[in-house]
């Protein structure tokens, strides 16, 4: 992915009645508006997609140091994963289908200041975690690394491409507290009271739905529809995350519907139409995660993981 271009333009906003305001300059990708914190605000539109409060390719007080190199190599496999990194990603999934913004917008799952919470237990693995097994986690099922050939070695901590995306979230880390959790983690999820029972999800009800609020960026077959040089990850089908994926949880996918979808509006899905959503899109064929029988041995299986057989 090249570097984002600079685009100097003008912007008049005007006052209700016949005045103007000064004309403001805005550079293309760089957010004009007041922040959330170190955030692009859960409310804003598409039309700030493509905004990154910090972005090492153009952050002016780097150094031009071998780490600052990995670093935005890092940066350019978050935010275009299938061309940095094809070597290890058969999918058209990147991590910034998910983390929007590069990782840095409110209730997207925003990973500033998150480095330094690692290592932590996790539910599904049942053991502590480091930063770099995260990431190899999200290549395995988020990117479908596993659907690769059968002879293809999985990603290991020592490969340069999970170093570098470590890099790069560790540098979006800096200057928080090792152990305090950012207050924005954790806010892409359904309220407990407000859960439906998978049971009594209605897939078809979530599929009239994605027709009339998700197809103008998705697409009616969940392949996405290109906006420039931009393009929705999948879906569903072979080119999507697998089964075995955080977003093949159909709370988890809720939840990031719920705050970032549909994109022209976000947050103005109920609580009910997302998991409505989430069990039509979770519905759909993917890939297979070959592994899903060494998930949860320690922890209950969640009831929204429906691509697992019940145990």
């Amino acid at each position: 992915m090249t570097p984002i271009r600079t685009l100097s333009f003008i912007v008049l906003v005007c006052a209700a009645a016949t005045t103007c305001s000064r004309p403001r300059e805005i550079t293309l990708g760089v957010p004009w508006y007041p922040l959330d914190g170190p955030l692009v605000p859960a409310r804003m539109t598409m039309v700030t997609a493509w905004d990154v409060p910090n972005n090492p390719l153009r952050d002016a007080k780097l150094d031009d140091s071998r780490l600052l190199k990995e670093i935005q190599w890092g940066y350019r496999i978050f935010t275009d994963t299938p061309g940095e990194a094809s070597r290890l990603v058969p999918s058209r999934m990147s991590c910034n289908n998910c983390h929007l913004n590069a990782g840095q917008r409110d209730r997207a799952l925003p990973l500033v200041g998150v480095a330094g919470q690692f290592p932590e237990y996790n539910r599904r693995a049942g053991r502590l975690i480091t930063l770099t097994d995260r990431i190899i986690d999200c290549f395995l099922r988020s990117e479908n690394a596993t659907g690769r050939s059968e002879h293809a070695a999985p990603p290991t901590a020592s490969d340069r491409e999970v170093l570098a995306l470590a890099a790069y979230l560790t540098w979006l880390s800096r200057g928080y507290d090792l152990g305090d959790s950012p207050r924005w983690r954790g806010q892409n999820t359904i309220p407990s009271a407000a859960l439906i029972p998978i049971d009594k999800l209605n897939p078809r009800k979530g599929g009239e739905l994605f027709t009339d609020r998700c197809t103008s960026c998705h697409g009616t077959d969940g392949q996405g529809v290109a906006v420039g040089d931009k393009r929705p990850g999948p879906l569903w089908g072979d080119n999507s995350w697998n089964d075995g994926a955080g977003a093949a949880r159909v709370y988890t996918l809720a939840g990031i519907i719920r705050y970032t979808m549909p994109y022209l509006d976000p947050g103005s899905l109920t609580d009910e139409e997302a998991q409505h959503l989430g069990a039509f899109i979770n519905s759909k064929p993917r890939p297979a995660y070959p592994f899903k029988d060494r998930d949860y041995l320690t922890e209950a299986l969640p009831v929204d993981s429906v691509y697992y057989a019940p145990r």
